[in-house]
Order: C-alpha cells, then structure tokens, then sequence
C-alpha cells in the first residue's frame, strides 16, 4: 500500500524460480514425453525417404517448389483447405483436453515447458540440487566456482538454441546440404537470419523467462479458466483432509502418527513444503486453483513421496474435479466425459478428422482448368472458316511426372488443334498452359454450339470441361 507522497511501485523484483528434482508417476511421464518430444523433433529431419524428384528427405518445406513434403503427401499452397482444417482440429482438441484435464497440455507437451523443462536438467546436472543452485545464486560472480558453473550452464543453454534453431532450418532443405553450405558460409543470408532470431528466443523463453512465459505472456492461462467446469480434473489440494480444524502443522513430537495429528485436530499436511520447491512455476497448491498452474503433476509426485515417508495414505494432493472434493466423501477420481461440451468437442474432432482424411484420401492427382481466349471472341478466316481459341492450364499434383493427352467430344474430326503438343509431359508440381484452337467451316459453326475438352493421364485418371464454340451470329 502506498502513502499519498509515495509513487506506487509499477515493476517488483520476482525471485527466480529453483525446482527441486522429484520422482514419481507424472515425473517419468514428462520425462518419456520430452525424450520422445526432442528425439522426433531433432532427427526428423535426418529420416530419409525415397522421392522420384525431390531430396530423399521425409518431412521438408519445400519453398521453392512450392510445396510441402509430408512422407508421401505433397502439399500445394492450393491444399491451404487443409491447413486450416488442421488448425481448427488442434484447436478443439486442445478445448477436449482442456474440459477433461485442465491444462494437462500445458504440463506435457507444451514446446516451452518441454525446452525449459531441458534446460533445467542441464542446470541441475551442472550446478547441482536445488540447494546447491540457491547457494550458488546467493554468491557473488567474483566467485569462482559461480563463474565456472553459471558460464558452463548458459554456453550448453545456447549450444542447445543453437542446434534447436538449426534443426528448425533444416526443415526447409536437404538437411546434410543445408548443413554443409551453413557451416562454410554459403547458405542464403535468410537461413542466418533465422537461426540467430531463433537461438536468441529460445535461449530467452527457456533459460531466462521461463514461467514468466506462462504467466505473462502466453494467453492460454488467461482464459483457461472459460473452459474449465466444476467436473474438470486438475491438481488440487485436499483442504479437509490436510488442514483439518487446527490447520496444517509440521510432523514434531507428539504429531508424527495419523491417530495423534487427528486428535490435535490438524490435518494430513505435515507442511514440508516440497509441493512448493518441485513446481517449475512457483506457486503453492494449497492456495487453491491458480491460472499459473501448468497442471503437471509434480506437486502430486512430492506429496506421495512425503505420503509414503510418513506412512500416511497418498492422494493429499492429487488430479480431482471440484464437484468430487465437495462431496462429504470424495469418490474414486475418474474422467467425467459424459458430458455435453465434452461429447461436443469429442464429436467434431472425430466428424472433422474423418473429413480431413476422406479429402487427403481422394486428392485429385492434377488440376485443370479450361478459358476461352475472347480478345478476339473469335477469327474469320480467309476460306470463310471460324477459329475459337482456348488457353488449357494443367498443373500436375501427382508427386511424379505424368504425361496427360487432351481431346475434345462433340467436334468433327482433325478440328482440334494442339500445334505440335499430342502428349503433354509436366514434371511434379509444375504447370504447363496450352493453347488450343478449334476451326470449323460455317456449316459446323452453326451446329456445334458446345463441346467438351477431355484431359487423361497415363494412369486412367479422367476430367472433362465444358466448353462453347461462339460464332459471328453469337456476337
């Protein structure tokens, strides 16, 4: 509270964050998750993959052919459908997840909590414990030992930006090419550009920001709160069972046992406050649900271990919805799906993936279209025949190259003319325009009135496009 001659303080100085390691159940799923994260996201791009006329490389972005290579899907900027297909499929899967178990997104498989979750394992293998890591913070940097292990913890930090921003280049091309034209200075100035804006906001998000990344700036914990119910399952303290009528007190003499702390009116927190010192956020479960809540579990981990310490029953702190923990008798924790956001959410995910899936499944192999040329509508020829030209646009979607023939139905013989073009050949993802003309003499001008051009690849694959035939009695 400020006096009316003080200034209010706008800005105050946050005590960094120092987590403590812990084991348990969600502890080794995090760890599985980030392992399996950073082994698919690094070595990806390694993953050969046989092309007929692109790099043997299974996932790139091919931006100067205009496409993306997805194993054996090429995706084209008119397949952008998809994209937003995508978009809107994750988005409601991450609502899904979000109605069911709070921000369980947040807590697993997130990129800044899985990267800041990295370089807090480098941190700990480097400078120790936490309290080792709050000694070495309180020391001045004229210490020497600060000095070694501060400087060797941020050179891996930024060696590990460096190659995460790498990698996320290596996307863009032939990764062992790419690599060696960056290394000896001859990759394009937009690769270095990248990798140094890239290295910098990792560095910064992991290794410095941190929670403030979650907190401040990403919106998701702003408006989680819009799509939690009071069946959501999320990290909660059980407040009657770990306060009791006398509060939480700590485990001395006289309060060791269940039966002892039960007739002294306390509840089952001992108050070690290890809850605290493993969440990568900082904050204290026993407050109550708070939007700086990733939901990862760790405080569920450290609570069992002083649980099984103490010989007391686990699940003091454990994943429950709001409507079980008000019940005068908490049930078994379950998921409460049957619900109708939640079947909702269930419901488009599946409709809309089914979608996606149906539309990639029958992908058109190339596309076509058919315009009459109309500056002139049409020519008189000196025999007195009439020409009607067509511009004929073949693009080839295929993923290989593909000869296409073009005839027409509904013409007299030889009136199709393609110039020296019975075959067109188009190479993987290119396009190709032909210009057609079609003449007839007067009499079939004023019969034919429409006709159809029929496009066919080698591989039995039809289309067929309307077109008009205008004459002078049309104009």
């Amino acid at each position: 509270m400020t006096t009316p001659n003080q200034q209010p303080e706008l800005y105050f100085k946050h005590a960094p964050v120092v987590p403590r390691s812990i084991r348990g159940a969600f502890r080794n799923f995090k760890s599985a998750i980030l392992l399996l994260s950073l082994a698919v996201y690094f070595l990806l791009p390694w993953l050969p993959w046989s092309r007929a006329d692109a790099p043997s490389q299974a996932i790139m972005f091919d931006i100067p052919g205009r496409r993306y290579l997805i194993f054996d899907l090429t995706v084209y900027p008119q397949d952008i459908f998809w994209l937003s297909m995508l978009l809107f499929i994750a988005a409601v899967i991450l609502f899904f997840i979000t109605a069911l178990a709070g921000r369980a997104f947040c807590g697993y498989f997130c990129f800044q909590t899985l990267w800041t979750d990295a370089f807090i394992w480098i941190e700990r293998l480097i400078q120790g414990e936490r309290p080792a890591r709050l000694r070495l913070l309180r020391e001045p940097w004229s210490a020497r030992d600060k000095l070694i292990k501060v400087g060797l913890t941020r050179f891996i930090w930024l060696a590990l930006a460096f190659w995460t921003a790498l990698t996320f280049v290596l996307y863009f091309g032939y990764a062992p090419a790419l690599v060696s034209t960056f290394f000896t200075g001859q990759a394009a100035s937009a690769a270095y550009i990248a990798v140094a804006a890239l290295t910098l906001s990792t560095y910064l998000a992991a290794g410095v920001l941190r929670e403030h990344v979650c907190t401040f700036i990403c919106p998701y914990g702003r408006f989680q709160s819009a799509m939690y119910d009071p069946e959501t399952l999320t990290v909660h303290y059980d407040r009657r069972r770990g306060e009791g009528e006398q509060g939480r007190a700590s485990a001395t003499a006289g309060l060791r046992t269940l039966t002892d702390r039960h007739q002294a009116g306390h509840g089952d927190c001992i108050d070690c406050g290890l809850c605290v010192q493993v969440c990568p956020v900082g904050i204290d479960i026993r407050d109550g649900l708070q939007y700086k809540c990733i939901a990862c579990g760790l405080c569920v981990d450290a609570c069992n271990t002083i649980m099984d310490k103490m010989a007391y029953p686990r699940g003091l702190v454990r994943y429950d919805s709001e409507v079980n923990l008000a019940r005068p008798e908490p049930a078994q924790v379950k998921l409460d799906w049957k619900r109708l956001k939640v079947i909702g959410y269930g419901l488009a995910i599946v409709l809309m993936t089914g979608y996606l899936v149906y539309d990639i499944e029958h992908k058109e192999s190339f596309e076509y279209s058919v315009q009459q040329i109309r500056q002139p509508l049409y020519v008189l020829l000196s025999d007195g025949s009439i020409r009607n030209r067509y511009q004929i646009r073949l693009t080839n979607l295929s993923g290989s190259a593909e000869t296409y023939t073009v005839t027409a139905q509904g013409l007299p013989p030889n009136a199709l003319d393609l110039g020296n073009f019975p075959q067109i050949t188009i190479r993987n993802g290119k396009s190709v325009i032909v210009q057609a003309s079609v003449k007839l003499n007067p009499e079939a001008a004023e019969q034919v009135k429409g006709f159809t051009f029929t496009i066919a690849n080698r591989k039995g694959e039809v289309a067929i496009a309307p077109a008009r035939f205008f004459t002078q009695s049309e104009k």
